[in-house]
């Protein structure tokens, strides 16, 4: 059931050197949509003052189990289901929620809920991240970037590459400051908020 995704392997180091500088040193870090598991697995075995909880919808977890198991690592969780359509999630008072390549996937009213429940689910000073690729209305958007908009849209028209401006609007609206934006290989970007 384990399943591989090549993306993870080629921006899990990027991605780790953000969080080393970003993460608090200790406390829960909620990941959303953790996919495969391959995230949270190297993860949690390069942070182990923090606990990392995975989580994803059903189907996914048995893939992020078998690269729990595989790692080994003792704060690296149980993955649970969490459903960014529902205002239930399963945890709340987290120190640090991490969500990669999650935003151009789901539709925008799911967008809506993540950063709102994010913002109910971070304790004060907490910290949101989120990795991907955005458009940003004061520069043109990548060929690349233009043609997996495309992609994406093309497999699910209720997806697609978000404004950054829209996304940083949710994240005001639900409490949350930017402390960061900083460009990554292949076009994507690492954005901070912390909680006030």
């Amino acid at each position: 059931m384990k399943q591989f995704a090549p993306a993870c392997e080629r921006n899990q180091d990027a991605i780790l050197a953000v969080l080393k500088e970003i993460l608090p040193d200790t406390g829960t870090v909620l990941e959303i949509g953790s996919g495969t598991g391959q995230h949270a697995a190297y993860f949690a075995a390069r942070l182990p003052n923090l606990a990392w909880q995975p989580s994803d919808l059903d189907r996914m977890l048995p893939s992020i189990r078998a690269w729990a198991a595989e790692a080994g690592v003792p704060n690296l969780r149980e993955p649970v289901v969490l459903d960014l359509c529902s205002d239930a999630w399963p945890m709340a008072a987290v120190q640090a929620i991490v969500c990669i390549n999650t935003v151009h996937i789901v539709a925008w009213p799911t967008v809506e809920k993540l950063f709102a429940n994010a913002g109910r689910a971070l304790t004060t000073g907490g910290v949101m991240y989120v990795y991907g690729a955005y458009r940003y209305a004061d520069r043109e958007l990548e060929p690349s970037n233009e043609e997996f908009d495309r992609w994406l849209r093309e497999r699910d028209p209720s997806s697609g590459l978000r404004d950054f401006e829209a996304v940083n609007g949710l994240a005001a609206a639900a409490g949350l400051r930017l402390r960061g934006d900083r460009a990554m290989p292949a076009n994507n970007r690492s954005i901070w908020w912390e909680k006030a």
